[in-house]
């Protein structure tokens, strides 16, 4: 391998480390910074330079001891009802206003009017806000779907959508529905099953339960 080539692979490794920092999911940073230090850790050995080399084939092996341990653990989820007008509630959506309303806008939710209002915990910790409002007397709108940052995967949406059936079916409700345009949140939507739908004058994303 010439040195040009080898030099880009030590830039493109760079990179890919770096980028790893920047994430705030910390599987994600694992995954990535597994990748980077994977290329950083083949390209020291291929210079001749063996402390770069082991270094990074010993942060492979600490990204992969770290993520067996996140894939194998297995998370203790639970909802717990929202009270109208809590402080707490005010203080969760102001610390994270600037991020949900990436996605959506809270400025918007009459939660005082909401079927559903519930706080994700996960292992015990706020993970996130789920609340719905009645699109029609089978059918929930979901008006906020909130999971803060170090939580964001799809275990906490699979916890809502299938680990929680029964609780929407004992309310009477056996569909889910949302009006988004972000790209990011129709992603998510259709990993969690949801299919684009036209109801009545507007393009929707449902889901129905069983």
């Amino acid at each position: 391998m010439n040195e040009q080539v080898l030099e880009w692979v030590g830039y493109i490794a760079s990179l890919i480390v770096l980028v790893s920092l920047l994430m705030s999911s910390v599987k994600k940073l694992r995954l990535i910074n597994l990748v980077g230090a994977s290329l950083f850790g083949a390209y020291g050995f291929l210079i001749g330079s063996l402390p770069t080399g082991f270094m990074n084939l010993g942060i492979v092996m600490i990204d992969i001891f770290f993520l067996s341990r996140m894939y194998m653990s297995k998370d203790f989820f639970r909802v717990i009802q929202i009270e109208n007008d809590t402080d707490y509630l005010h203080h969760f959506l102001d610390f994270y206003k600037e991020d949900i309303e990436r996605y959506q806008d809270v400025s918007r939710i009459d939660f005082e009017k909401a079927a559903v209002k519930l706080y994700l915990l996960r292992n015990m910790n706020p993970a996130g806000i789920f609340v719905c409002h009645e699109f029609d007397k089978k059918t929930l709108e979901i008006t906020l779907d909130y999971v803060i940052p170090m939580f964001r995967d799809l275990k906490n949406g699979q916890f809502i959508f299938e680990g929680q059936k029964l609780y929407f079916l004992g309310k009477g409700y056996n569909r889910f529905v949302v009006f988004s345009e972000k790209a990011k949140h129709i992603k998510y939507l259709k990993k969690m099953g949801f299919t684009e739908t036209k109801l009545k004058t507007k393009i929707g994303y449902v889901k129905s339960i069983y």
